[in-house]
């Protein structure tokens, strides 16, 4: 049975970010596990989806895996992982095995897992540290702590446990804020095909369809372009459900009239593309319509044009916010000067979200947005969202006219060294776009 095609990627990303954590983690031993299985119902699971930590590291796409990186003045990485077992594989598929895996990978030694519980006491002793996720889970905190007590029970024969434990994800979080080429690689797969099914879907929308038929036209040119799954549940909304901003039951009627609002990504070799579009259902905007959709197609562009090094986070959230803030104004949804609407927070009623957020391996990716009180610097490397939207229910003193519209305009950004870059920047966004592509799709 053949290896699977994942494990042809080079490896080479993969051993020097374990020797980047080495060298951050100066002494000790990090623990990082891969997601377990989970069951859906009854003998059924959900689908494997490794643990992003752990894939960042390894590479390695197997449940039941454990990276242990050994810190010091010679530094290893040791893979724990399911024994190759012919059997299995013919119900579940290619397993490597713990010295196909060594070889394939690059690690410098590899175990079944089921030995990890006999080697972690001895790779443990006489560290001064031990960096892992505590916390995440809480079964997993339980069997660091038995590790912990073994090597305890030797003190007297002259063996020391680690005197700390430090969460590994400190290091890491920054490590993956900022991406290499071959992450970089993977989320421009991901965004490209991304803004293809978007696309599709705008072809494919017409009244009296349901937001189940156009998720599936979505879920069509995923898979088809080649990747392995949605990076989230894709919300699908017509008419007031646009104004529910984690709506994903995808199920009713699109009607004549509505804007149709789609947020969907795919995920490419772990990597997340998250991109949100917002059309009309029969091709044309409305009058009130094409004016909040042009207000926050604008505020989308002050933002973007916000990305670059040396801003800092919160810079293009501010300049959505402005924008949003005197357009809010201007179509009686808010009274007063745009401070005063900003300083009351009245403006929350119809945007309450931020404008964006980091996107990687996951689509709310990695990495703290301030550090010691202040809003981190972006630089270049950086990948993050950019996603202003207006949504209007219906309320005293809220003009009929906009009742139950809801816009959000969303691209996936890279910062780079003289700006930034759109990787989403070919999925139809301007009204023109969007109007000269919507129900083009013949019946």
């Amino acid at each position: 049975m053949n290896a699977p095609a994942t494990a042809l990627l080079s490896h080479a990303p993969f051993v020097d970010r374990r020797h980047r954590l080495a060298a951050a983690m100066g002494q000790g031993v990090a623990i990082i596990a891969t997601a377990p299985e989970r069951t859906r119902n009854r003998d059924v699971h959900h689908p494997f989806r490794f643990d992003s930590y752990f894939y960042y590291l390894t590479g390695f796409t197997e449940p039941e895996a454990v990276l242990v990186v050994v810190a010091g003045a010679t530094p290893k990485s040791i893979l724990f992982c399911r024994e190759k077992d012919l059997d299995r594989e013919i119900w579940d598929g290619y397993r490597h095995g713990p010295e196909k895996a060594r070889a394939t990978f690059g690690f410098d030694e590899a175990h079944p897992i089921a030995k990890l519980d006999e080697l972690m006491p001895k790779l443990l002793a006489d560290q001064p540290s031990l960096f892992a996720d505590v916390g995440a889970d809480g079964a997993w905190d339980t069997r660091l702590i038995e590790w912990l007590n073994a090597v305890r029970a030797q003190v007297r024969t002259g063996v020391s446990a680690p005197g700390e434990i430090r969460d590994v994800r400190r290091i890491l979080d920054d490590m993956r804020l900022t991406k290499d080429a071959h992450e970089l690689d993977a989320m421009r797969r991901a965004a490209a095909i991304s803004t293809a099914a978007h696309a599709r879907a705008m072809r494919a929308t017409r009244p009296d369809l349901y937001e189940y038929q156009i998720e599936a036209e979505l879920l069509h040119e995923f898979r088809s372009r080649g990747a392995q799954s949605p990076a989230y549940p894709s919300i699908v909304a017509g008419g007031a459900n646009a104004c529910v901003l984690h709506y994903v039951e995808n199920s009713a009627r699109l009607r004549d009239g509505d804007l149709l609002l789609i947020d969907a990504g795919c995920e490419v070799d772990g990597y997340a593309s998250d991109i949100t579009r917002t059309w009309p259902v029969n091709g044309r905007f409305t009058g009130p319509q094409r004016d909040v959709y042009q207000l926050v197609l604008a505020a989308q562009a002050a933002a973007i044009a916000a990305v670059k090094p040396g801003q800092h986070w919160e810079q293009p959230h501010e300049a959505a916010l402005g924008v949003l803030v005197r357009g809010f104004i201007d179509l009686k949804l808010c009274q007063g000067t745009p401070e005063a609407v900003i300083e009351s927070n009245d403006y929350r009623r119809f945007y309450m979200h931020r404008t964006g957020h980091w996107l990687g391996l996951d689509v709310h990716d990695a990495g703290d947005y301030k550090r010691d009180g202040r809003w981190r610097d972006l630089a270049p490397g950086m990948t993050l969202t950019v996603e202003p939207g207006c949504y209007i229910r219906p309320g005293d003193g809220v003009p009929e006219a906009l009742w139950n519209i809801g816009v959000r305009i969303e691209d996936d950004v890279l910062v780079t060294a003289g700006g930034c870059e759109v990787l989403t920047a070919a999925a139809p966004k301007s009204v023109a776009d969007v109007e000269a592509l919507v129900g083009t799709t013949p019946h």
